[in-house]
């Protein structure tokens, strides 16, 4: 009797190990420098990095979120309150709302992730200069360790983001100027004014040496440090199961053979961390200000092609990796879908759920002025979109959309998602903290 239960039980255990998907080996993290994480901790919580000290990285990528801010498409400057609570201000309106939506940091740190941004405008490039190819081209100053740490360059320079406009402060106004990576430029000014404060320089003093000057390349090196510790995501029970530590509850196992199976997500989705680091035109529905160049007038996003120029990257965007994907909505470059069924439904028939999209589902701050659904009110613009599609549909029940979705909270981890260091309870700077 007991050798029939053991063998069922190794029968079973055989089973589920079938079951798994080979993913390769496991992603590796480099050691942190734990002086350099503190450092950029008190840093990306810091509004001391914003044009008008009013606003930190933490604004729009708070762990309160999941590391996003709750809105479909964000306030920066401008706005008050933090994640979906986030309003204009009366007396200083934010121009516009920011283009697209803030997304997730989790595990940006591996060395897998060498693109940034969901049209993958910055990406680690051995032939352009400092090994990082971004929007500066030729002007792009050296010292950042790696695209994580150069994607901090750009929030900084950002009228809406964190510049500030015109000439409401000394880094704004570089902006306004186009004296961005020049000396005395806007990276100099935010630099000297972290440099000035006395726990700044002692912090970078351990981490440069003492007496080294402090440039805006290694603030943007000790935040990525940060990130790369604090939202390093990698044991969620999806990671148990597959370590053979732990079984998955029975719907999120039916969701993980439907998601590695005849739901087909896995072509996209796929390695441990769920993204195949491309990018693919799903017709998510386009909202707000969207990206057009000085000259243009129309509020379309066109995502990849902006930066490659081929015609098969028109409407495309980077596939997003899926740990702690249940923390981290709105969903969707534009975050145009508030709930994880919401986007799972869309991949199914991203045609059909573009022309049915019911635009409540959206999550804006009242912002007078804007003209937010003028994409996606166009019939020609949303053909264009259809027409971009990159995949066929997919037919799944309601039960299979449910198993999914079970997957993908699955893919949490409660240790990340709670942070390892959390969020001070002050920064050097003595300016408030986003909390």
């Amino acid at each position: 009797m007991h050798r029939m239960i053991a063998l069922a039980l190794l029968g079973a255990t055989a089973a589920q190990a079938e079951m798994r998907p080979d993913l390769g080996p496991r992603p590796q993290f480099p050691a942190p420098d734990m002086a350099a994480v503190e450092l950029g901790q008190l840093l990306f919580y810091d509004p001391i990095l914003s044009g008008n000290r009013n606003i930190s990285c933490a604004t729009c990528h708070h762990p309160r979120f999941g590391t996003g801010d709750g809105l479909s498409l964000g306030l920066g400057e401008g706005g008050i309150g933090l994640g979906p609570e986030r309003r204009a201000d009366p007396a200083n309106l934010p121009e516009q709302r920011i283009p697209r939506n803030a997304p997730g940091l989790w595990n940006l740190g591996a060395p897998e992730f060498t693109v940034m941004f969901h049209d993958g405008r910055l990406e680690d490039h051995p032939d352009h200069p400092g090994g990082i190819r971004t929007p500066l081209g030729e002007d792009m100053v050296a010292g950042f360790d790696d695209a994580l740490a150069a994607q901090a360059m750009f929030p900084v320079l950002s009228a809406d983001e964190m510049a500030g406009h015109y000439s409401e402060n000394e880094v704004a106004e570089a902006v306004r100027l186009g004296q961005l990576s020049t000396p005395g430029g806007a990276w100099d000014r935010i630099a000297a004014r972290v440099e000035a404060i006395p726990a700044y320089r002692a912090g970078f003093d351990a981490v440069l040496g003492e007496g080294a000057p402090i440039t805006f390349a290694d603030i943007g090196n000790v935040l990525a440090d940060f990130i790369r510790f604090e939202w390093r995501a990698d044991m969620s029970p999806f990671d148990a199961y597959m370590l053979g530590q732990g079984d998955l509850p029975a719907p999120a196992s039916r969701g993980m053979e439907l998601f590695y199976g005849k739901a087909n997500c896995s072509q996209c989705h796929s390695g441990w961390f769920q993204t195949d680091h491309d990018f693919h035109a799903l017709a998510v529905p386009q909202l707000g200000p969207g990206k057009a160049a000085r000259f243009e007038t129309h509020n379309r996003d066109e995502g990849r092609i902006r930066v490659t120029g081929a015609a098969q990257d028109a409407f495309a965007f980077r596939t997003p990796s899926l740990r702690n994907i249940g923390l981290t909505a709105p969903y969707g470059h534009s975050g145009a879908f508030a709930t994880l069924e919401g986007i799972v439904v869309h991949h199914l028939h991203p045609g059909k759920s573009l022309n049915n999209y019911d635009t409540s589902a959206a999550i804006l701050p009242d912002l007078p002025g804007q003209q937010d659904w003028a994409v996606h009110e166009s019939a020609s613009e949303r053909q264009a979109l259809a027409q971009a599609i990159s995949y066929a549909p997919v037919r799944l029940t309601p039960a299979d959309i449910a198993d999914i979705v079970a997957f993908l909270h699955a893919l949490t981890d409660d240790v990340a998602a709670a942070g390892r260091l959390g969020v001070p309870e002050q920064v050097p700077s003595g300016l408030p903290v986003d909390r």
